[in-house]
């Protein structure tokens, strides 16, 4: 009787832990069971660090880059890539720490071409939180000189990822044109999703000739040629327009373009929702149009706006880099990956610095991250896959 006893209350203690996870999971709410869909998904998790790297790096772009975005040196156009070394073995013996070796630069009387191959004995030592002789302002608010790395003498120029035809460092440029390129895309994705929301809540909701005025202009924006029109309207700005006057003005553009769908998508869920019990019984109690919409219409299909909002800021970086690489959208001195693209238009130029296509290798990351953390997000949000 006794091993009876025992066993059975051996099994009560190891069912325990299980019940407590299930009770648990009952009575959490909706964005934890949300957040713990996500974390099953690996390559949703991977481009959410990715993103939150990538994020890091706009904001704290100054300190990030080596140098600023303008900085040249006349001498070293196309300067290639200089490999970070750890451990060099010299005539005067072993040096370990970061490195890199100078250039030996050789100009070609004929072609006017400069050929650099490396210089084994200028060793040009690196350092962490390098202190730069030149200051820059942080975010515009104070002066700062410490950079994440650069040379420790803090005025030579190293190019880590090379060089353009000015002899500006890739890397500090690229840097600077995640900040725009990123910004761009959160911009025009807020403008669009706000756009498309009230327009596609106000017609779906409130019907009849509202509907059909709104789902009119949904028809003609969506029918409009995309890209010839974003061409269009980006040669029409004026060329006196400043750098951020034109940067704002390419978002807006963007998100003009971009609310179409989420309105159709929105308005079909309105339509559909109107009709239920909740819904009428949040009508009978009293509550006005507004509360209705916000307080117990858009929280049933909120996921699927999380969802959506995620997946739409690859087009709009996407649609940002095609209008500055065709020369079209933001323009000198702002610096995006689009703008550091249009100096990769010519073959020669291709053929002879291929590291001026790297500005598109961080198109194509930042894009993957975003389209996995939207599919994750979208996985985890529907509840008939958790």
């Amino acid at each position: 009787m006794s091993v009876q006893t025992t066993l059975a209350t051996e099994s009560i203690t190891d069912s325990e832990p299980a019940q407590t996870a299930a009770d648990e999971v009952a009575v959490a709410r909706q964005w934890r069971l949300v957040w713990r869909a996500f974390l099953r998904h690996r390559l949703a998790v991977v481009g959410l660090v990715v993103m939150v790297i990538i994020y890091l790096v706009a904001i704290f772009a100054e300190f990030v880059a080596p140098y600023s975005a303008t900085q040249f040196n006349s001498d070293y156009p196309y300067a290639p890539p200089q490999r970070i070394h750890l451990i060099d073995h010299s005539a005067d013996g072993t040096h370990v720490g970061l490195f890199v070796y100078g250039y030996k630069a050789k100009l070609d009387p004929e072609t006017l071409k400069s050929t650099f191959t490396v210089d084994t004995s200028n060793r040009i030592p690196l350092t962490l939180f390098a202190h730069s002789t030149q200051p820059y302002r942080m975010w515009g608010l104070f002066n700062a000189h410490l950079h994440l790395i650069g040379p420790k003498d803090g005025h030579t120029q190293v190019y880590l990822l090379g060089a353009d035809h000015n002899g500006r460092d890739l890397l500090s440029r690229l840097i600077y044109g995640t900040r725009i390129s990123m910004s761009v895309g959160l911009i025009g994705v807020g403008l669009a999703f706000v756009l498309g929301l009230v327009l596609g809540g106000v017609s779906g909701y409130f019907g009849g000739r509202t509907d059909t005025l709104i789902q009119r202009v949904v028809e003609f924006f969506m029918s409009l040629p995309t890209l010839p029109l974003w061409m269009g309207l980006a040669a029409a700005l004026p060329s006196s327009w400043g750098s951020l006057r034109r940067y704002f003005a390419i978002t807006i553009i963007l998100a003009i373009m971009a609310w179409t769908g989420l309105a159709r998508v929105t308005r079909g869920r309105f339509l559909s929702l109107r009709e239920e019990q909740f819904v009428t019984a949040a009508r009978l109690d009293g509550n006005r149009s507004g509360r209705v919409i916000f307080r117990h219409m858009l929280p049933s299909f909120t996921s699927y706006l999380i969802a959506s909002l995620t997946l739409s800021v690859p087009g709009m970086i996407l649609a940002e880099t095609s209008l500055s690489f065709l020369g079209l959208g933001l323009q000198e001195p702002v610096v995006s990956w689009g703008v550091l693209l249009e100096d990769a238009q010519n073959i020669r130029v291709v053929a002879t610095a291929p590291w001026l296509m790297l500005p598109g290798v961080a198109v194509v990351i930042a894009v993957l991250a975003l389209n996995f953390v939207g599919d994750g997000l979208r996985d985890a949000a529907d509840p008939y896959k958790r």
